[in-house]
């Protein structure tokens, strides 16, 4: 297989090539291996397409840190193909590309299945936290965490073969790709936006799914307009691995019976110019000529937020529950401090382009174990850790400014320093 370009993703297809395609995307940590069982059924009527997410499967490292950039990385292989027009199902990260492409490439996509999905998935610390323990001790204890997460007890007792293959497949995925889709995942939240997804919609879910149960799969039913449930008996969050009939089964019905034509969308056609073969797309309507839009006057932009932008920096700096707590017990006395904070320090001062937040961690530590400010210096190397710094990479500082803050101040912060390592590195259970 050819080198993949960094704005594109690994793939494969399967099923005849004058067949409509049909996507199946990957959750976190698997690779296209996760769709096998599928693959014979699905490949008798569609053009199966299947990718790998960065860093995974053996595809090129080159991170994706949104949900975004992964659909947009997606469609440049699409468009690269001459695939226009294509239903999708993709499980859990793979479900977020999917609800991205409804949201912001409607026009693309013909009927949608989301599984082991979510309008949110957990909270953005679970995710940065899960990233921070990557960086500092690698995959293996994410691996080795990974039946409990996937599979109910009984079948990772009675299919070892399967468990150990799930095991090794987040084992051999490149730390930095996982890191990075541990962020698009953080800073994935549609709740607000569900309204909009405008396609057919299956939402489909294992019953015992601990990670992203039922529960996430109603808020999404009740939030998409046409949208249907479909619970699996005796699944956890790897349902299409472990209960691959069942999960066919649906899968068949909904695309068989829910591809939207471009005209039901109320989609403009695409110009011939722009869409290439006809692979992948039923039969088209006759193109309607676009109407340009009457011109109106540029308004003059309009400012950012920064109360807006330093709430949002703030928590993905210090997570949101430090952010909560503070503001929870701001009062009519310091609340105005609190405001002050979030606007000039956070949305002002850190989101200045000339540094990274790494950088930025550096320098923070370093003056606050001048000035002595162990509480504050306990918060920010937890937020030195969230923003990529090592446990080397902290000790190092603290190294340096023994030289230049006193040794004294320097050994206080390295026992602070220390006891926040071993809480945010130390993987649970």
């Amino acid at each position: 297989m050819s080198e993949t370009p960094p704005n594109t993703l690994q793939y494969r297809f399967d099923g005849p090539e004058d067949a409509p395609v049909l996507i199946l995307g990957p959750s976190l940590g698997t690779t296209w291996h996760m769709w096998d069982r599928q693959i014979p059924e699905l490949a008798r009527q569609w053009r199966v397409f299947r990718f790998d997410l960065p860093g995974h499967g053996g595809a090129p490292a080159h991170p994706a840190g949104t949900a975004g950039e992964l659909a947009a990385r997606l469609l440049a292989t699409l468009d690269a193909l001459g695939v226009q027009r294509f239903g999708y199902a993709g499980c859990a990260l793979g479900g977020a590309v999917g609800i991205e492409l409804a949201l912001r490439h409607p026009e693309r996509l013909a009927s949608l299945a989301l599984v082991a999905a979510s309008p949110r998935f957990g909270t953005a610390d679970e995710f940065r936290q899960r990233g921070v323990i990557v960086r500092t001790n690698g995959l293996d204890p994410i691996a080795r965490t990974t039946p409990d997460r996937w599979f109910t007890g009984g079948f990772a007792a009675a299919q070892p073969a399967i468990t150990e293959w799930a095991v090794q497949m987040v084992r051999t995925t490149d730390p930095g790709c996982y890191i990075a889709a541990c962020e698009a995942l953080a800073g994935f939240d549609v709740r607000s936006e569900l309204g909009r997804i405008g396609v057919p919609t299956l939402v489909l879910v294992g019953s015992d799914d601990q990670v992203t149960g039922p529960a996430e799969a109603r808020t999404l039913v009740a939030g998409i307009p046409d949208a249907r449930l479909a619970v699996v008996p005796g699944a956890s969050h790897l349902v299409p691995v472990e209960q691959p009939a069942a999960v066919t089964d649906l899968l068949v019905r909904h695309f068989s019976t829910a591809w939207q034509q471009p005209f039901d969308t109320g989609q403009t056609a695409l110009p011939a110019a722009q869409a290439g073969p006809a692979r992948g797309a039923p039969p088209q309507p006759v193109p309607v000529a676009e109407i340009a839009p009457a011109a109106v006057p540029a308004e003059p932009p309009v400012p950012p937020d920064r109360g807006e932008t330093g709430l949002k920096i703030r928590r993905e700096v210090l997570g949101d529950a430090h952010v909560d707590r503070a503001l929870a017990q701001a009062d009519e006395f310091s609340g105005d401090f609190e405001d002050f904070l979030t606007r000039v320090a956070w949305g002002e001062v850190w989101d200045r382009p000339g540094l990274d937040r790494r950088t930025r961690s550096c320098v923070t530590l370093t003056a606050l174990v001048a000035g002595g400010h162990l509480e504050e210096l306990a918060v920010h190397t937890r937020a030195a850790l969230r923003n990529g710094l090592t446990p080397v990479e902290i000790r190092e500082v603290l190294m340096q400014a023994a030289v230049y803050c006193g040794l004294p101040a320097a050994g206080s912060a390295f026992r602070v320093a220390q006891q926040v390592i071993r809480e945010e590195t130390t993987p649970a259970g």
